[in-house]
């Protein structure tokens, strides 16, 4: 510590041993829906809950951003989808190098046998449309730990 030193070694030491701490990334959710009303109705939703948000309206803009924003968290999308549904997409996400990635489906046409695909997928939920709002708030932030 120099003359002109406002802070203890303790105290710098303290500080250094912040600044190296890496900050915790932001976690973004990716909707897939190719109703862009919907899509846009849900990433409104969640943005003023405070939670970041990407859409993609098909599977390959869905792959595509999971390919370059990493800070995504979570996938929230659509079963009944062209030319791919929800289930094609998810099972191209369980074989890639984003696996682990939480997912949350969602559909206003679905049967048990689709049910059944998406939990053997390892879903976070299947949500019914009209959509829960206050449920998929929580599992949303659940998932990404907010």
């Amino acid at each position: 510590m120099t003359e002109h030193d406002i802070l203890t070694d303790a105290e710098r030491e303290a500080l250094n041993e912040v600044m190296r701490t890496p900050v915790p990334e932001q976690h973004v959710v990716l909707i897939v829906d190719d109703d862009e009303l919907a899509c846009e109705l849900l990433a409104e939703f969640l943005t003023l809950h405070g939670i970041e948000c990407v859409t993609a309206s098909n599977e390959g803009q869905a792959l595509a951003l999971l390919k370059s924003e990493k800070s995504i968290g979570l996938i929230i999308t659509d079963l009944r989808m062209v030319p791919h549904d929800g289930l094609h997409l998810i099972r191209k996400v369980r074989a890639s190098d984003r696996a682990s990635l939480p997912v949350i489906i969602m559909s206003g046409d679905a049967g048990v046998r689709d049910a059944i695909e998406a939990m053997h997928l390892d879903v976070v939920d299947f949500l019914l449309k009209p959509i829960d709002t206050a449920r998929l708030l929580k599992l949303v932030k659940q998932e990404l730990v907010l």
